[in-house]
């Protein structure tokens, strides 16, 4: 009989047991719009240094400890130390994340048998601390499980797995893990960023109540003597491109078309987390794509893009028909900006400039702007294909709660319910050779390792098919822990019809901003109960759970679920925002609302100039999450900057 338990710590004195796993709107009151602007600026850079400063993994119990661990460590591993006191038993340890569904276990190291009583066998190894670890213990001879625990490993701690006969009999076995070093908390530095964000927002939020406040107002006019700033506050209508104070009503009401800063500010906050995810997130786990099933903060930020897409998709094209431009024009755009968006994207996903010249026979061909081209073609055309006039208002009460934005759209719809049964017909009934028909796992490990070459079921299949292994990507997210080894492209073929669905699900959005306009209750019920609604689908779809459902989230597939499941939040996010934003005017949007309306130029900007100073420089401990995050916050928060100054200068780049 064996048994596997943790070490008690009152059994062990100085032994202890434990797994170490561990901006609001800127004020308009004291110089405008300009003031707020340069406020911004200077907060914004002021918090990248401060988090600089203040960010510090977890202490070490000594300097040559430290240094010790440094040395022999990486990023996320830990020490773990196998003793082996079984005479006569060498044994195999194998080990595996807890994450890794259905996961064989692989072969951590083999540790031979003690020499003699009170002198065991010991082997150090490094293991991985980003999941919860499941280590099993084999009698390598007989293959035989002696024991069996889970654990989750904190960062640079040292640990000890004592493997011997108990006290109560040379028969049963004992498992037990001890900590002799603390490890590291290192989520310190994201708990610090967060900390400093939150001053700033609360810091900002309370200078910009101070200057509504007429008397304080009054004393800064007085001391600054600023005659432009009072004109700027008192005027009624002010300039469509002031920076800081919300629209006012008055001009919002004259503006043709609309535009919605919520739309804006929301495309910015996707933006934003892009940009920073994609400079590497600090090297936190949660700030990169799920291996497989399940989400993650990456996993967040492209279909809110897309969704945020198709909102602006039906708001611009309904102000460019009401101006007058013909629709065999507004397709000729369409499809311009489409190709320009694919052959960017073919561009950015192919460099070479380290490389060397890159082989036409190797080049990716699928990609996030390849995406956002294909998808922004199609549901462009859809939209032009089937426009109809916009009520200017609600008529009466009971219209303002009719289904209107649906009805009015049922070509679409129709178009689109067909679009995602295509999806759901290809994906559980084509068949894959040497893979079983409707296959949605990531092979590798998977599945106890009966497929590993079917990643992706039909999807990588069509890709494979139509545009061949060396166009697609290699190096997927599925190989972090399902150790796949063949290619397959998130932003592949099929995927693309759900991120259709999803683009006109943020159509869905803009007419319900543009046919309820003058009525805010009628909008924000509609935005929940479409956040409710696509929620109930998500839930019944994944049976609640990560891997367990008809259908789960997946990022890689772009799953069904994974639409609805978006598209939920984005609703949600919209509920908050609207009124926040555009009916009360409590936020601006900044700092988000200015990339957002230079959206192309900071994906590309980024994307490019990713390796370049000061986006990026040499870190001097490239193993420290602390070193990393304080790089890829200050880049993103430079990118904020840029597309702040752009701003003032009114400089946008429109393809």
């Amino acid at each position: 009989m064996t048994d596997a338990r943790p070490y008690a710590a009152e059994q062990r004195g100085s032994r202890e047991r434990g797994g170490g796993g561990g901006g609001a709107g800127a004020a308009g009151g004291m110089s405008g719009a300009e003031g707020a602007g340069r406020a911004l600026a200077a907060l914004l850079l002021a918090a990248s240094v401060l988090s600089a400063a203040l960010l510090a993994p977890g202490g070490s119990p000594t300097p040559d400890l430290e240094k010790k661990r440094r040395l022999e460590l990486k990023m996320d591993q830990a020490l773990l130390l196998i003793h082996n006191e079984l005479p006569g038993t060498n044994l195999t340890v194998y080990w595996n994340f807890d994450r890794c569904y259905h996961c064989l276990l692989q072969v951590l190291v083999e540790v031979s048998q003690s020499r003699k009583p009170g002198e065991p066998s010991i082997e150090a190894v490094a293991v991985s601390t980003q999941h919860g670890s499941i280590l099993q213990l084999n009698d390598t001879a007989e293959e035989k499980q002696v024991c069996r625990l889970e654990y989750k490993f904190g960062e640079f701690g040292n640990y000890s797995l004592l493997v011997k006969h108990t006290h109560d009999g040379v028969n049963e076995i004992a498992c037990d893990l001890v900590v002799n070093e603390k490890p590291v908390d290192s989520n310190l530095p994201v708990i610090i960023a967060f900390l400093v964000g939150l001053v700033l927002i609360i810091v900002v939020s309370f200078l910009r109540f101070l200057l509504s406040l007429e008397d304080f107002h009054d004393w800064i006019s007085k001391a600054i003597n600023s005659q432009e700033t009072d004109g700027l506050i008192n005027s009624e209508l002010g300039s469509p491109s002031r920076v800081g104070d919300p629209q006012p009503e008055a001009w919002r009401q004259l503006a043709a078309p609309l535009r919605l800063r919520c739309v804006d500010t929301f495309r910015g906050i996707a933006l934003i987390l892009m940009v920073f995810v994609n400079y590497g997130g600090g090297r936190y786990w949660y700030f990169k794509h799920a291996s497989w099933n399940g989400l993650t903060v990456a996993d967040l930020v492209f279909p809110w893009f897309v969704f945020i897409m198709g909102s602006s998709i039906f708001l611009s094209m309904t102000s460019i028909l009401q101006r007058g431009c013909s629709k065999f024009r507004l397709l000729g755009k369409i499809a311009w900006r489409s190709f320009l968006l694919i052959c960017i994207g073919i561009v950015i996903v192919n460099p070479n400039y380290c490389l060397g010249p890159l082989s036409w026979e190797k080049v990716r061909i699928p990609g996030v702007l390849q995406r956002l081209g294909s998808t922004y073609f199609v549901v462009a055309v859809l939209e032009l294909l089937f426009a109809k006039p916009v009520p200017e208002s609600c008529t009466s009460e009971r219209s303002c709660f009719s289904l209107l934005d649906i009805t009015s759209s049922w070509p679409q719809w129709l178009f689109v319910l067909m679009l995602e049964g295509v999806w759901l017909a290809l994906t559980f009934f084509l068949p894959v050779p040497g893979c079983p028909t409707g296959y949605l796992g990531p092979g590798g490990l998977g599945d106890w390792g009966k497929y590993p070459n079917c990643t992706g079921g039909a999807a990588s299949y069509i890709d494979r098919l139509l545009l061949g292994d060396h166009h697609l990507y290699q190096h997927p997210s599925s190989a972090v822990l399902y150790h796949t080894e063949v290619a397959y492209d998130p932003e592949g073929i099929l995927g693309t019809i759900n991120s259709i669905v999803m683009a006109f699900l943020g159509v869905q959005a803009g007419k319900i901003l543009l046919y309820y306009k003058d009525h805010t209750k009628g909008i924000l019920i509609r935005f929940a109960a479409w956040g409710c609604f696509l929620g109930f689908i998500s839930v019944a779809l994944t049976k609640a759970s990560e891997n367990e459902g008809f259908i789960p989230v997946n990022k890689n597939l772009w799953s069904v679920s994974y639409v609805t499941t978006l598209s939920s939040f984005a609703f949600f996010i919209l509920l908050v925002l609207y009124p926040v934003v555009d009916v009360k005017g409590l936020w601006t949007g900044t700092p988000f609302f200015y990339p957002g309306m230079n959206s192309i130029l900071v994906y590309v900007g980024h994307e490019v100039f990713a390796n370049y100073f000061p986006f990026q420089w040499r870190l001097g401990d490239g193993q420290s999450h602390k070193e990393h995050l304080v790089q890829n916050t200050v880049a993103t928060a430079l990118w904020v900057l840029i597309a702040y100054g752009l701003y003032r200068k009114k400089v946008f780049w429109k393809i």
